[in-house]
Formats: C-alpha cells, sequence, structure tokens
C-alpha cells in the first residue's frame, strides 16, 4: 500500500476517535445565577462573576412575546416593587428663596415696672434660654424702697400697737398690691417681711419662659417705667419670609399647604402652612412678600438661616404615579405594567403635570393598575438582554 494512502487512513482514524458524543441540548431549560440573574446559560456551570453553581430554571411559554417572567426569588433580589395608578394632588410647582426670622405673635416684652438703675443684667446674650422664675435683672429704684419700707413699718407696727384708728391690715395689704404691680413675686414679699430686712437692690424674676430675642439696655443705665429691658420669643414656630413675583400672588392664599427645605438639615423637610401674603405690591419691583409658618419643636432651626419654599398653586386631584415608575427617551414615556403572577409588560403612556415626586397619566393605563416603580429601568435592560430589542420599538408612536 503506498504511503500516501496509509497517511490518509491514518489521518480519518484519528479524527474519528477525537469525536465526542454530542449531548442533546434540552431547549425547555436554562441555567442562571440567584445572585446574578442577567448570567444566562444553555448548560449547567458556575458564575463567571461570583463563582456559585448556576441553577436550572425551566422556559415557560409565555403568551405575550413581549412580557418578561421572574421567579420570586429574582424579584427579591432585583427590589422589583410597584405601586397601583391612583389619584394624587398635583400642581404647578414653584421654588421660593427664604431666610428663618422669628414669630412676631410669640414675642414678648419684659419691661421695666418702676423707674430706677439696672446694677446687674442676669442674662446678656441673643439666644439664652430663659425658664419662668429665674433672675432677669436687678434694679435700684427710690419708688420700690419707699413701699418696701412701709410694708416693713406696717408690719411692725400692726404687732407692736394696737389703734382703733389705724387699719395696718389695709395699709400692709396696699403695699402688697403695689408691689406686686412693680414686678416682684408673693414668694419674694413674703421673706421680705419674715426676714424684716430691707434690699439694697431687688431681683426681677421672669414670669414666662422664652428665648431672648433682644437685649435692649445695659446695667448701670437708667430705666423709666414702661421701658424695654428684654424681648423673649417662643421659637417653637418660626417664620420662613421670601419674596414672590406679582404673577404668582393671585393663585396664593392662606392656608396653603407649603414644604420648606433647609440646606443645614440634608434630606430634612419641614412642612407649614403659608400664613401671610402681603395686600401691598411694591410697585416698583413688582415683588411681594409671604409668609410660612413651620414647627421648631426641638429649636434646632435658627434665625437668618436660608430656606426654599415649595409650593403648588393650580392645584388639582388627577391620577398619577411616582416619577421612578416612568422611563423616557427621545421616543416617549414607558412603564412595566404587571399583566399577571411575577410577569410584566412594557406600556407606552402620555404624561402630563409632574410635581412632589408624581407624574401625571394622561392616556395608556387606567385606574388601578399595578405599575413597577423600583426596578423599571432593571427589567429594561433584562429586556434588552433577552429579546435583543428595546421595548420602545413594539408601541405604535402615532396614538400618543
Amino acid at each position: 500500500m503506498p504511503k500516501k494512502t496509509i497517511n490518509i487512513l491514518l489521518l480519518v482514524f484519528f479524527i474519528s476517535c477525537g469525536k465526542k458524543e454530542e449531548k442533546t441540548v434540552n431547549s425547555d431549560v436554562y441555567y442562571t445565577c440567584s445572585m446574578d440573574p442577567q448570567i444566562i446559560e444553555s448548560k449547567p456551570g458556575k458564575c463567571p462573576i461570583c463563582k456559585m453553581p448556576l441553577a436550572e430554571v425551566k422556559k415557560t411559554q409565555q403568551k405575550n412575546k413581549n412580557e418578561l417572567q421572574f421567579s420570586e426569588q429574582q424579584i427579591q433580589l432585583g427590589n422589583i416593587t410597584t405601586d397601583s395608578l391612583k389619584e394624587h394632588l398635583l400642581g404647578e410647582d414653584i421654588l421660593l428663596t427664604g431666610i428663618i426670622e422669628a414669630n412676631q405673635n410669640t414675642l414678648a416684652s419684659i419691661s421695666a415696672r418702676v423707674m430706677g438703675r439696672i446694677e446687674k443684667l442676669y442674662f446678656k446674650a441673643i439666644g439664652d434660654v430663659i425658664s419662668k422664675g429665674q433672675p432677669l435683672y436687678e434694679i435700684y429704684s427710690e419708688d420700690l424702697n419707699t413701699i418696701i419700707r412701709e410694708m416693713l413699718l406696717a408690719a411692725e407696727k400692726k404687732k407692736s400697737l394696737k389703734s382703733i384708728e389705724i387699719d395696718y391690715d389695709k395699709i400692709l395689704q396696699s403695699a402688697r398690691n403695689k408691689l406686686l404691680l412693680y414686678g416682684l413675686t408673693e414668694e419674694q414679699i413674703k421673706q421680705m417681711e419674715d426676714e424684716k430686712i430691707q434690699p439694697y437692690t431687688v431681683k426681677i424674676l421672669s414670669k414666662i419662659d422664652g428665648i431672648i430675642y433682644s437685649v435692649d439696655t445695659k446695667e448701670g443705665n437708667y430705666v423709666i417705667e414702661g421701658e424695654d429691658v428684654f424681648h423673649l420669643a417662643d421659637f417653637s414656630t418660626v417664620w420662613v419670609e421670601a419674596q414672590v413675583y406679582s404673577d404668582y400672588i393671585s393663585k396664593m392664599k392662606e392656608g396653603m399647604e407649603a414644604k420648606v427645605v433647609l440646606p443645614a438639615f440634608t434630606g430634612k423637610e419641614f412642612v407649614g402652612k403659608l400664613s401671610f401674603v402681603n395686600p401691598e405690591l411694591n410697585s416698583s419691583s413688582k415683588i411681594n412678600i409671604v409668609r410660612v409658618e413651620i414647627p421648631n419643636k426641638n429649636l434646632e432651626i435658627k434665625l437668618g438661616m436660608q430656606a426654599y419654599i415649595s409650593l403648588l398653586l393650580n392645584q388639582k386631584r388627577v391620577l398619577s404615579l411616582p416619577t421612578d415608575a416612568i422611563i423616557n427617551d427621545g421616543k416617549g414615556a414607558t412603564v412595566w405594567l404587571k399583566t399577571g403572577h411575577n410577569t410584566f409588560k412594557s406600556v407606552m403612556v402620555h404624561t402630563g403635570l409632574e410635581a412632589n415626586g408624581y407624574t401625571e397619566i394622561l392616556h395608556g393605563l387606567n385606574k388601578g393598575d399595578i405599575i413597577v416603580v423600583s426596578g423599571a429601568y432593571l427589567l429594561n435592560s433584562e429586556y434588552i438582554f433577552k429579546k435583543g430589542a428595546n421595548p420602545m420599538e413594539g408601541h405604535d408612536m402615532s396614538k400618543m
């Protein structure tokens, strides 16, 4: 046998020996990773990402080729959540820049009730917190000392002399009443009577709780009756004042809900009411003043802080979805509609107003439809991966 013929036979033999028996691939199953569901293989093995063994999944015969179906594990791992199409209050959202101001309705004035010299101020700084019963200042007053002497003298005469013509009880009560009017407390008056000592200066105690808004005098100053010594404020509520153009004034009504965000408090929102709209318009600037009152229970908001006010004008109740549920691109807007158990379909929608994290749905859905909120973009990517096409390509744009 020729050498060339022998070589050909040997080559055929080795090729035939090297062939392996092909396994029949089951087209009804595929293999995926529970941790990385985007991994899809036609045969068993390990996940190229996390190295876990791939799990066998049976393919389901879907009635609609444009639908996606997931397992419970995939729903959980993909953090896919849904919400229903229902009515929300939407409107034209405007944003105003404002400044935190004191609530003038809570301001209280502490004034001198008798003429004298301020010998000592117990509080000198704006922002100091004052509690009821704390001493505010000490005052030396001739008028006050005269009344105290009269009271102590009447108390002494009452005990040592018994005169029918002089009613020392009336004199005592009259002196006590005057001291109360001058700002002393009943405890202070009783202590003076018991100790029988006339003080050189008298402490004036606070009748209210509050925070110092202004200090209107200094130690050593003389004050007259009615002159302001302190201004206190209750900062449990504060005002946010902002300027607004006249175009919006007619749409603003007192009592409207307003949301306030302060740059100093990241991620925190304060809800208040529009408490004042200035009826007088500045003719030169065409700008008006509006005011929102917000709670400040923990006294964390400070005067002078910058704030942003969000107001909804022309409010109305409309069918809307969380804005995160809507996928927008150059061709339009789509959402993922739940059509069955863990089954979803891409649906094109026509949107309207957008405010407060919600978007109005004008066409494409019915009230009560269940829509994917978180995970919508994940479903979009999964569709492109599995089908090899963008879900937008199957929609008729001309009807929207």
